[in-house]
């Protein structure tokens, strides 16, 4: 009995670790396999891309275009905060030029954010 328990808890952990590596080399073999479709590659010609496309240096090409993307929004966006920023700082500005406060400076701000 203590063998069989013994027997189950080995095979229980062969397999979790073995799903917990299997993880980015089956992620990258997906890739590769979408990238090899794409291309319309057949035979030799896919063989030899497949190799070359599950080394590790090899960058996806679904990969790359994610960090460019992000690159961009990471680039992009500063510029948008900057705009409202200096929207901001112009309505409290003009707000404090004319002395407003409380519900007055409110509406003040609401109107000059929005236009």
């Amino acid at each position: 009995m203590k063998k069989i328990i013994a027997l189950a808890c080995m095979s229980f952990v062969l397999t979790v670790s073995a799903t917990a590596f299997a993880g980015p080399q089956q992620d990258k073999m997906k890739g590769c396999n979408v990238e090899a479709k794409n291309d319309n590659l057949k035979g030799a010609d896919r063989k030899a891309f497949m190799s070359k496309c599950l080394k590790k240096d090899y960058v996806l090409k679904s990969a790359a275009a994610k960090s460019d993307a992000q690159a961009a929004a990471g680039a992009a966006a500063p510029s948008a905060k900057t705009k409202q920023q200096d929207k901001m700082k112009s309505c409290n500005a003009e707000a404090k030029a004319k002395a407003l406060k409380g519900d007055e400076r409110k509406k003040f701000m609401s109107a000059c954010l929005k236009g």
